[in-house]
């Protein structure tokens, strides 16, 4: 008869094996207890929180605000506007008249006047830039106002209603029932879609 003798280091390392295989699937358990605990409480609160979207873009496109701010640019640079447009125009028709009178005009005459009118486009450009600096920065200055006041909005809605989080677009899909761009809108004074109110036709808006 043939005996299999076992090492004792042989057998330390067998049990060793065993225990820690033991172990780890006690670790696997614990986990997937875990696991299940976490996913459960992460569903459980996704469902109570109150959760709404707003579209920036459409809002500084779509507020009352942004019209009026336009309006209020157009006044206030509509002067320094025409009067470039005005130089525009005349350098435009000197140029031309140039191009006639050059023919009989001294190398001295042309270029002194070919000086005088390459330095008017030279004002011309510097002018331009100006104006389109300018008007860049105010409506920049429109631009933080209203987005102040959309924050403002935001916080009051979100006090009044109790959202626990109001996000900006930016993200891979929102449901309709999120979004709150056009309360906001409402909110800052323009008009919104009312999606539960019948369209009256015009016999019932004279009776």
């Amino acid at each position: 008869m043939m005996t299999i003798k076992i090492e004792h280091k042989d057998s330390n390392l067998v049990w060793g094996q065993l225990f820690k295989t033991l172990k780890i699937g006690n670790d696997m358990k614990k986990l997937l207890k875990i696991l299940t605990l976490f996913l459960f409480a992460f569903s459980v609160c996704a469902e109570e929180l109150k959760i709404g979207i707003v579209d920036v873009n459409k809002i500084l496109k779509d507020a009352p605000q942004t019209l009026s701010a336009n309006k209020k640019l157009e006044k206030e640079f509509s002067a320094r506007t025409e009067k470039l447009k005005a130089k525009i125009t005349t350098l435009q028709a000197d140029e031309k008249k140039h191009q006639k009178e050059s023919l009989t005009m001294s190398d001295d005459q042309r270029d002194k006047a070919e000086k005088s009118l390459q330095q008017r486009r030279i004002d011309i450009q510097r002018n331009e830039r100006e104006l389109r600096e300018d008007m860049d920065l105010r409506r920049r200055e429109e631009i933080g106002d209203l987005q102040e006041k959309v924050n403002v909005t935001i916080d009051k809605i979100a006090a009044d209603e109790n959202y626990d989080l109001i996000l900006y677009t930016g993200i891979a899909f929102a449901s309709s029932k999120v979004d709150m761009t056009d309360q906001i809108i409402k909110a800052l004074g323009g008009s919104s879609p009312k999606k539960d109110e019948p369209v009256k036709s015009k016999k019932d808006a004279k009776e």
